[in-house]
């Protein structure tokens, strides 16, 4: 009678109408040992379901040494990579510091012929720079005479 009543629900299971309780009965039921020889293929289906229904988390610290090792050894790695860095920066910005060699000369000749070929060298500039101003200066002169004869011919003075 109880082989029926469990057939009954295997197959109310199988096309989902079953309830909680009647599914807690199935896996009661197939998590014993006096299971039908007929009914022996779903012992796994419902051992499954029940080891499934109750998960069990086995939780796993690190003993307390361990954790303070890997505390020690990120300490150590920070460190290491910090002085690299400081390193690192001495001696690759230690020349941004100072100025720019520009140059010194031990023979008072050498720096008088330096310095006298660097005011040729800006003289020439400078002229060049005059010029440009003298065309200017031309132009502006023109252009006022220009303007007052202008002026003349259509009797117009302010």
């Amino acid at each position: 009678m109880a082989s029926v009543k469990i057939e009954n629900l295997v197959e109310k299971y199988f096309q989902a109408e079953t309830s909680i309780a009647e599914e807690n009965e199935l896996r009661n039921y197939f998590s014993s040992q006096n299971v039908v020889a007929h009914l022996e293929q779903y012992k796994p289906l419902f051992g499954y379901l029940s080891l499934a229904a109750a998960p069990q988390f086995k939780r796993e610290f690190l003993p307390q040494s361990k954790k303070n090792t890997v505390m020690w050894v990120s300490i150590a790695a920070s460190v290491v990579v910090l002085l690299g860095i400081g390193t690192y920066a001495y001696y690759n910005f230690d020349g941004a510091t100072k100025g720019p060699d520009l140059g010194t000369y031990d023979d008072p000749e050498k720096a008088f012929r330096a310095t006298r070929k660097a005011l040729s060298l800006l003289s020439a500039n400078v002229n060049v720079g005059i010029e440009s101003v003298m065309y200017v200066q031309e132009y502006k002169i023109t252009k006022e005479k220009i303007f007052i004869e202008t002026q003349k011919q259509t009797g117009s003075g302010s």
